[in-house]
């Protein structure tokens, strides 16, 4: 499965780290943090989609504690 979220990142370096740690999680199979669109692009398997969006969305609150991403 793969879905797009709006997901608010201030800068591109912080955006690349995002994407580095999502891709970096059991079940992921490709991720995008794209600063410019502020989006998510995330892909997994079905079976396991909704645990790796909730581990994904924790690994985008340690690079960045304030970051929104709209589920």
């Amino acid at each position: 499965m793969k879905k797009t979220y709006k997901c608010e990142v201030d800068c591109a370096n912080c955006a690349a780290k995002m994407e580095d740690a999502i891709k970096k999680l059991e079940g992921v199979v490709d991720a995008r943090v794209n600063f410019m669109t502020q989006k998510l692009t995330l892909e997994a398997a079905d079976d396991v989609y909704d645990k790796v969006l909730k581990d994904a969305v924790k690994a985008c609150k340690k690079v960045e504690p304030d970051c929104e991403i709209e589920i």
